[in-house]
């Protein structure tokens, strides 16, 4: 291993991994992802699928899933900065509903691993950032599902910064919250 460092979370089978950065006069190398280090961290998963997307200050994505197709995901910023957060739906966990944050920026370079049955989320901290991230699973059209960002059953201490306006669209808006979750599955 030793190309990786592997932080594990309230959470379980959330992490943080911050990859080892060679840099020079020139600038830096770094691995962002490496199947073998990844296994021996405990993160045996087959990604199938990258994405990308741009957004800029204030702009709040989430709390996405995807209800018959989930996906284990590795999340990271390659320009900019955002506090990324992700939500326990695993049914039976010892942790469900309880919700994880952390800073992820192109200068910490760290990433965050999400395992499937988690809802997750960004809030763009930065004049612009550009967000990448891994998927176990193709995106299925119609298979997403979401929860409330600032739903207080699950209380998220989003970051609040004086020059930033949110900007969410209407559907990430009108998301039910985890009570609603809940009876819908009929989770106790």
């Amino acid at each position: 291993m030793g190309k990786i460092t592997v932080e594990t979370c309230e959470i379980e089978g959330l992490k943080v991994i911050t990859p080892k950065v060679f840099g020079d006069a020139r600038g830096y190398f770094m691995e962002t992802y490496n199947y073998n280090d990844f296994k021996e961290a405990g993160i045996d998963q087959v990604f199938v699928q990258d994405n990308q997307s741009s957004s800029t200050k204030g702009v709040l994505r989430g709390m996405h899933f995807q209800i018959e197709h989930p996906q284990d995901k590795l999340v990271r910023v390659i320009n900019g900065e955002v506090f990324d957060a992700a939500i326990d739906l695993r049914e039976g966990s010892a942790t469900f509903g309880k919700w994880f944050g952390v800073t992820l920026s192109a200068e910490n370079k760290k990433q965050l691993f999400i395992p499937k049955n988690f809802a997750h989320g960004f809030l763009v901290l930065s004049d612009y950032a550009e967000f990448a991230y891994k998927c176990t699973d193709f995106y299925h059209p119609g298979d997403e599902g979401g929860l409330r960002y600032d739903d207080p059953d699950i209380g998220i201490v989003w970051p609040e910064l004086p020059d930033m306006e949110l900007n969410i669209i209407e559907r990430d808006l009108n998301w039910k919250g985890l009570a609603e979750y809940k009876a819908e599955h009929n989770l106790t």
